[in-house]
């Protein structure tokens, strides 16, 4: 069973092989001075490790090794397979990746192979075991990373699409069934034989596309576990195989990839200076890429990396000075490398790891900063992050491995993301369709949480109930016990048999809160025939067959007697379903004179428990109001916090409580102590009501106190 040390791990990704002149020794000392006890080596340079075909040079990373272990320093070993050496490109050019059907993806990037193709399996095992025989024994090695960011192409390569084909035969038999399942009488798109099946480029079918991401996304995860398998053979048991995943990619479906995983891992990067500032000034919806924007997106990251697995992840990649291309450069203001990083260790991170320790002299990303400047020479970055390494040496154990609180918990659906990545049911400003509809529907009601200081737990929805049954789901009776608020928005893509599920939480004593486009379809991507929302319409109390998008904000008005309490200007944005009204109270209305005809907020008492139908996009003021409505108490229990403060609690793995507090701002402010605490970055003990400073983006971590037996 892989074992990681009691403490976070923390450092950087480090690439000797790139400097262009020797200082293993001083980048060696100045990393132990920062405290790290991590790098990450050799996933880059498959050229290097394999300089010809079958011609291996193994020894460069032996110093780099060495050096570390003499140091105490751990290491994460990465194999090498996201960039391809050019002789392998040149000697079996029909290994290239196609993203069209013979449209062969230019060289001269990375991850442009196919990887499904046997020519580069060959040479990727071939050049994996070389790796791992030669430096998995090696003691400073902890774990390996397969690959890198997978999931970046889906591949149109004949190979893939006859696979895919396979793939459709084996779950559905015959074309008939598909004819019948995909609705393929429609625009006469009827198969006579599985040769008529037509390649992606062109599809205009929603339910071909389902099948198409989720096989695409299955590859990847095939990848990654072919991967893991192979190292498996060399790895001792205390060791941990990982991935480091960007959740953003197109071919990624987090929940499976890790599935052949001991620990996930992410690359979470975020806008610093201003995009760290509370209040947030960006706008609700606002599209998070590779790249998010606020403070409550750099928490909805940490939060999905902990979905992955529901457990502790690791941070393989992070800003260090600037992020970005050259026309980007926005190194962090004094104090916010800090509060990010507490604020991904509050969330459960295991590991803060820097991309990278030296800011690259040659190449595409020059000007993506390291800890070190161009010139080598350590400056704000790296004392910023030497004393965040002195901050995780007294914390220790403390904050390693904590379990996030959560006060409510929103179900994630990668396939209904996908599917509304190519039939959005959102447009642009300029009319156009919007690609992130999902997230414009998924993220308005997580912030609403954030900004109520409720803190969030992400799940996918195949954790919860997989119609599949490929993994085991979690009881509606466990699950309203664990989850007592359930918030499920744009959950498209629902099987029956999940929607009973839902029904079946909610009468087990949960809180539902269901919203927009939440059950509209099948699994198939198919809308339903009866009213929305489909089999929950007894349960939520409420129907609906006509719906609108939105092209401005309309006003939201409280109900008398609604104990949902809307602040003036809270308004309803993008979308409306025309709710009718069976067996519910309204808790909302629209001021406005045609969407004033339906509610726009209801709720039913349902068994033990409730669903609450939101049949709009929250803005930021309905958004924090409903959190606070679903979840009166926050569980960090912290008085009174001014604006710019957030404070987040979760449990440690011996049982202790931590409290992590952050001031987003240039305003010096203070707080009061909610229990008997610890400090455990300068060792004070803090009584119950004593106030507290914080400074200028500032973050400040305690440890609740064990109550002294009389």
């Amino acid at each position: 069973m892989a074992v990681l040390p009691a403490r976070v791990l923390f450092g950087a990704a480090y690439y000797h092989e790139y400097q262009p002149y020797e200082r293993l020794k001083t980048d060696l000392d100045l990393m132990t001075e920062a405290r790290f006890t991590v790098i990450r080596v050799g996933e880059s340079v498959w050229s290097t490790w394999e300089p010809e075909n079958g011609r291996f040079d193994l020894d460069w990373l032996q110093p780099v090794l060495d050096g570390a272990h003499e140091r105490g320093i751990s290491v994460v070993l990465g194999t090498p397979t996201y960039a391809v050496p050019p002789w392998l490109a040149r000697q079996y050019p029909e290994i290239t990746g196609e993203r069209a059907t013979g449209q062969r993806i230019g060289w001269g990037a990375r991850q442009e192979v196919d990887f499904t193709h046997p020519a580069f399996r060959f040479h990727a095992e071939r050049v994996i075991h070389k790796i791992l025989a030669r430096y998995a024994e090696h003691p400073a090695v902890i774990g390996f990373q397969v690959d890198n960011e997978p999931g970046l192409e889906l591949f149109h390569n004949h190979g893939v699409f006859q696979r895919f084909v396979d793939h459709l035969r084996a779950k559905y038999g015959d074309v008939e069934t598909l004819n019948r399942e995909w609705g393929l009488v429609y625009w006469s798109h009827r198969l006579s034989t599985w040769a008529d099946l037509w390649t992606p480029d062109g599809n205009a079918q929603p339910q071909y596309d389902v099948a198409w991401r989720e096989f695409q996304a299955r590859q990847t995860t095939e990848f990654i576990a072919w991967q893991a398998d192979i190292v498996r053979q060399y790895s001792r048991p205390e060791q941990f195989v990982t991935t480091c995943i960007s959740y953003t990619r197109p071919a990624v479906e987090d929940d499976e990839l890790t599935d052949s995983l001991d620990i996930a891992s992410g690359n979470p990067y975020y806008a610093m200076q201003e995009g760290l500032q509370l209040p947030d000034p960006t706008p609700v919806g606002h599209e998070q890429k590779w790249k998010t924007t606020g403070v409550w997106s750099l928490y909805q990251t940490a939060d999905w990396m902990f979905s992955s697995r529901q457990a502790p992840f690791l941070v393989t990649e992070t800003n260090a000075m600037h992020i970005g291309q050259t026309w980007d450069n926005r190194p962090a203001f004094d104090g916010q490398w800090r509060q990010a990083a507490w604020a991904l260790v509050a969330r459960g991170a295991r590991m803060i790891e820097y991309w990278h320790w030296h800011t690259l002299h040659f190449g595409a990303e020059t000007y993506w900063g390291g800890i070190l400047p161009h010139s080598g020479r350590p400056g704000r970055t790296y004392a910023e992050l030497a004393r965040l390494g002195e901050e995780f040496e007294l914390a220790g154990a403390a904050v390693a491995g904590l379990e996030p609180d959560a006060d409510l918990t929103m179900v994630y659906s990668t396939p209904s993301k996908w599917l509304m990545q190519k039939y959005p049911a959102l447009s642009t400003p300029d009319g156009e369709p919007d690609a992130a509809s999902y997230h414009r529907f998924f993220d308005p009601f997580y912030r609403g949480a954030f900004d109520a200081g409720r803190q969030v737990r992400i799940v996918h929805i195949r954790q919860l109930h997989d119609p599949r049954g490929e993994r085991e789901g979690v009881a509606p009776e466990e699950a309203a016990r664990r989850h007592p608020v359930l918030v499920v928005p744009a959950l498209y893509l629902a099987a029956d048999s999940t929607l009973d599920w839902l029904a079946a939480y909610a009468r087990a004593g949960g809180h539902l809160v269901l919203g927009p486009r939440t059950g509209y379809a099948d699994h198939e991507g198919r809308a339903r025939h009866e009213s929305a929302p489909g089999r929950l319409v007894d349960a939520a109390g409420v129907r609906y067959d006509e719906f609108s998008n939105l092209g401005a904000d309309v006003p939201l008005k409280p109900v008398p007697g609604s104990p949902l309490e809307l602040p003036p200007g809270a308004a309803a944005t993008r979308w409306v379903d025309g709710l009718t009204v069976l067996d519910a109270q309204v808790l909302a209305e629209y001021d406005h004179p045609h969407f004033g005809r339906w509610p726009a907020i209801t709720s039913r008492p349902e068994g033990d428990g409730r669903v609450t139908y939101v049949g709009t996009v929250p803005d930021a003021a309905s958004g924090r109001a409903l959190a606070e409505w679903l979840v009166p108490l926050p569980s960090h229990a912290w008085p009174n916090l001014p604006e710019p403060v957030t404070a987040t609690t979760g449990t440690a793995p011996g049982g202790r409580r931590v409290h992590i507090v952050h001031n987003w701002s240039w305003n010096p402010t203070t707080v009061t102590a909610p229990a008997p605490l610890s400090d455990l970055l300068d060792g004070t003990n803090v009584p119950t009501g004593m106030a507290l400073s914080l400074g200028p983006w500032d973050v400040r971590v305690f440890v609740e106190r064990t109550p002294t037996r009389k």
